[in-house]
């Protein structure tokens, strides 16, 4: 270390001139070689002291803080989003009967594997077969009737109300040729009167006996044959109805399986009283789950149908692959959280509906982000974030930035930063801003260095 000694006032009137110490051990002046003579001893640690206090030489006593210092990395990075979730079945069937009636026989059990269409159990319905068979009888003699209608009798009352028209028109024809014959008779004398009129009375029958024919003919054409064909139908479809909810009646004393699944729930046993909007038996189809979760709002905008996502549970050795099935389009009222369903393969019903699961989704992928560690990321009170840069002159310098998605220990960076800045990572939080660092020895800041040796190189 070089000092440049002016001369104090303590020392005037010795033969001292400024120098340069460049040993405390053996002062030496660079104008006079030899050694102080004739000098107190005092006088010369007091002349040192005046002159380290007064130097203008530069001074720097500040330790540098051992942190540790990463680049600014390119990555791809994956937003995802976890969150508690309970396992549903793909679809659940309550069967409830519609009717109150003691069970005949149950033909499955809990646990056994069931069909669509399948027949569970069977109540007692002997009355119900009773009355279905009445309704049946009803019915079929009712489209007896209606058949009969249409084929027979309306045909032939038609036919006999038009030959009738035919007659009465010819009679009326003769009763006229009659009448107008007997009148050019009686204009020449050789027919009485009586005759005459007897005719016209006779003309006058048969005109009427006409009329009615037709009349008769047409309200047959245009208004009964409607009328009987009209009553005919309403017969027989009064009768089909009652005979359809007769049959009803006694399906519902057969309970049949809606759905693929197996029985999970059977509460009553045989002889016991089924009652109406009481479950009778549960299936499930188990073959797929779903994973229902609430998450917030602004989380939930970033996910769509077919989104990758994957469910951990209990006693599974890894993730299972599942995808995301339905995204709730309201909020619920009650959290203000929205619902997502996550669905995933069964094939050996390991997954329990009722079972508490966690989901994870990727929400979305970014390539080649700025990324940095988590740690590094400083958030200041009033929201912001920031970093603090290895500058070249040794020193940490506090720089605001703008933080993108998160991704584990990786955080990307928007804004503010540019690849391979240089960061201090662990001992970023409390350090000043302009404060000396130094790189803390590690063994990873060693591995990394070795690595960035070995890339040049």
């Amino acid at each position: 270390m070089e000092t440049t000694i002016g001369t104090p006032a303590a020392l005037k009137g010795h033969a001292l001139q400024p120098c340069r110490i460049y040993s405390f051990n053996d002062l030496r002046c660079c104008c006079n070689p030899h050694p102080f003579k004739n000098v107190p001893l005092w006088l010369i640690l007091v002349s040192l002291a005046h002159m380290t206090a007064c130097s203008g030489a530069p001074k720097d006593t500040e330790q540098p803080v051992p942190v540790e210092i990463v680049s600014v990395q390119k990555a791809t990075l994956h937003q995802t989003i976890t969150a508690d979730a309970v396992l549903f079945p793909i679809a659940q069937s309550a069967l409830v009967p519609k009717i109150s009636a003691p069970v005949r026989t149950f033909l499955v059990n809990r646990g056994s594997h069931v069909r669509a269409g399948q027949l569970l159990a069977v109540l007692e319905n002997r009355d119900l077969a009773a009355a279905a068979q009445d309704s049946k009888g009803a019915f079929d003699q009712a489209q007896a009737t209606y058949e009969t209608t249409t084929t027979a009798d309306l045909p032939q009352e038609l036919q006999k109300a038009q030959l009738d028209t035919q007659a009465a028109k010819q009679q009326f024809d003769a009763q006229q040729k009659v009448y107008e014959s007997r009148k050019e008779l009686f204009a020449q004398g050789a027919l009485p009167r009586k005759e005459l009129d007897q005719a016209g009375v006779d003309l006058v029958n048969a005109r009427n006996q006409y009329e009615i024919a037709q009349k008769h003919l047409d309200q047959l054409n245009a208004i009964g044959k409607q009328q009987r064909l009209k009553s005919a139908k309403g017969q027989l479809e009064s009768a089909q109805g009652k005979y359809q909810g007769a049959s009803a009646q006694l399906s519902y004393s057969e309970i049949r399986s809606p759905i693929n699944g197996v029985v999970t729930d059977r509460p009553l046993y045989p002889g016991e009283m089924a009652a109406a909007g009481t479950p009778l038996l549960t299936v499930m189809d188990i073959s797929q789950v779903t994973a229902r979760a609430h998450i917030p709002q602004q989380v939930a905008a970033l996910l769509k149908i077919g989104d990758s996502a994957s469910i951990v549970a209990a006693g599974f050795d890894k993730p299972i692959a599942a995808k995301v099935s339905v995204v709730s389009p309201a909020l619920d009222t009650n959290s203000t959280t929205v619902e997502i369903w996550v669905q995933a393969k069964n094939p050996a019903a390991r997954l329990k509906p009722g079972s508490s699961v966690q989901i994870s989704v990727t929400a979305r992928t970014v390539p080649d982000a700025l990324t940095i560690p988590a740690v590094a990321l400083l958030t200041g009170q009033d929201g912001t974030t920031s970093v603090m840069v290895a500058g070249p002159d040794s020193h940490a310098h506090q720089k605001e930035v703008k933080a993108g998605i998160r991704d584990g220990d990786r955080i990307q960076i928007v804004d503010g930063l540019s690849a391979n800045d240089r960061i201090v990572a662990s001992g970023a939080y409390g350090l000043p801003d302009n404060r000396k660092i130094t790189q803390q020895e590690n063994s990873q800041s060693k591995q990394e260095d070795s690595q960035t040796k070995g890339e040049k190189e």
